[in-house]
């Protein structure tokens, strides 16, 4: 949402909106020229607006969303506008249940480091931009293409990339089966004269208007992929099939993959081999994707956004890899109940390969309770205790224990912790 007003406002139009609180981002906003409030009351709107955009968090019984659903403004989905701005552009869309922020701002790098000038909506604050939205001067645009409510289904692409396809979201697609389907439909959708990049192994359903090409982190079948990398606390160090060599200093076994689909990407569009071996070493990554906060007499401290199984999963064993030895403890706020009911056995599996293991309460977002789902349903499954913990908890309990990697996860307000623990190790570490 913060991107579309970016680009709204950066094309000369007067930009104000609503959150439910305030943020770094909605205090750049408002920096930047736009009135953002965060109170739900019909009096602080703009009512001499001409569009309105919402996004499927908001509630329904928001009164702001249904003063104008009810007074004849034009209202449409986030996903519309981002749909109608692709349509004038040859767009570059990538999906997935994980790995789409990092993998689409790898693309928009790679390709303003190579010449083409292109604009990207990005999920997170990219660390290169220090911005979600990247203003272009060429006709390409970079997209995330969303799965949730059938957003992707907006847009219809030049170039797609699929980075994975979990069972996720099943509030609104009900059965994996469906959510498969939903990205089939997606796959359909790209220009018969354009070309779509899969993670190797994805079982997309086989409709798609083109023969998809493949890309995979070490799967020999697939059409670029390493064959051998190295993890160590500096980055990763990798070898590709077709004769590259690269070295990225932002970690993680999952950020070699998502390069390698990025990778394909710009070879597609004429990029040299050369310029994006240059470019992969200058990427810094993404606000909250894999970001060491803090590295202090032997603590270092980790932000994440991860709040699926595969993705946590992924995080520990890169963290595994690169501190080889030493305590792993995972601080998870799962994120919504209807997730946490449908995937606790899976987040059960997933942590029980950390050392520790501290649980929060569910950050609801847009749903209300589900009778006798809380984070007590994650810990239960698990085979090591975890402990469960209220946000002002945390700290005391965190360095109650000798801490050596800490790695602070989820979607919800868990970020929102993260400089305090900073403030508490450094603090520890001078005393």
């Amino acid at each position: 949402m913060s991107a579309l007003a970016r680009y709204y406002s950066d094309m000369g139009v007067v930009v104000s909106g609503y959150d439910k609180t305030p943020s770094d981002i909605t205090n750049q906003l408002s920096r930047e020229g736009m009135n953002i409030h965060f109170e739900d009351d019909a009096e602080l709107i703009d009512k001499a607006a001409d569009l309105v955009i919402y996004t499927p968090a908001i509630p329904t019984n928001h009164r702001e969303l249904n003063y104008y659903l009810n007074n004849g403004y034009e209202v449409i989905k986030r996903s519309v506008a981002l749909g109608n701005i692709a349509k004038n552009y040859f767009t570059i869309a990538v999906a997935g249940s994980h790995g789409k922020t990092t993998t689409s701002a790898l693309i928009a790098f790679l390709l303003k480091n190579g010449g083409v000038d292109c604009t990207a909506f990005l999920g997170g604050i990219s660390n290169n931009f220090n911005s979600n939205y990247i203003k272009g001067e060429s006709k390409v645009l970079v997209v995330e293409a969303d799965e949730f409510d059938r957003s992707f289904h907006q847009l219809h692409p030049d170039i797609a990339v699929i980075t994975a396809i979990d069972s996720d979201h099943l509030d609104v697609y009900g059965t994996h089966e469906k959510v498969l389907e939903a990205f089939g439909v997606f796959a359909k959708q790209v220009n018969e004269d354009g070309a779509l990049f899969i993670r190797h192994g994805v079982p997309l359903p086989s409709n798609s208007n083109i023969k998809p090409q493949t890309y995979h982190v070490s799967d020999e079948y697939a059409d670029l992929h390493s064959t051998s990398f190295e993890i160590d606390e500096s980055g990763s160090h990798v070898t590709l099939n077709n004769g590259m060599h690269f070295t990225m200093r932002y970690p993680g076994i999952h950020n070699i993959e998502n390069a390698i689909g990025a990778i394909s990407v710009a070879l597609k569009l004429g990029i040299s081999p050369d310029q994006i071996e240059d470019s992969l070493y200058s990427f810094t990554g993404i606000h909250r994707r894999f970001e060491r906060v803090i590295e202090k007499d032997g603590v270092v401290l980790f932000d994440d956004y991860a709040h699926h199984p595969g993705e946590i999963e992924m995080l520990i064993k890169s963290l595994k890899r690169m501190f080889q030895g030493k305590k792993i403890t995972i601080v998870f706020q799962p994120h919504l109940f209807s997730r946490t009911k449908d995937l606790a056995t899976e987040f059960a599996i997933a942590l029980n390969e950390a050392d520790q293991v501290f649980l929060l309460p569910i950050y609801p977002a847009r749903e209300l309770p589900i009778e006798n789902v809380s984070s007590e349903l994650i810990a239960n499954k698990m085979k090591r205790p975890a402990e469960l913990v209220e946000k002002n908890q945390l700290i005391d309990a965190l360095m109650a224990y000798k801490q050596e990697i800490i790695c602070m996860t989820g979607a919800g307000d868990i970020d929102r912790l993260v400089k305090d623990v900073a403030q508490r190790i450094n603090k520890t570490a001078v005393s």
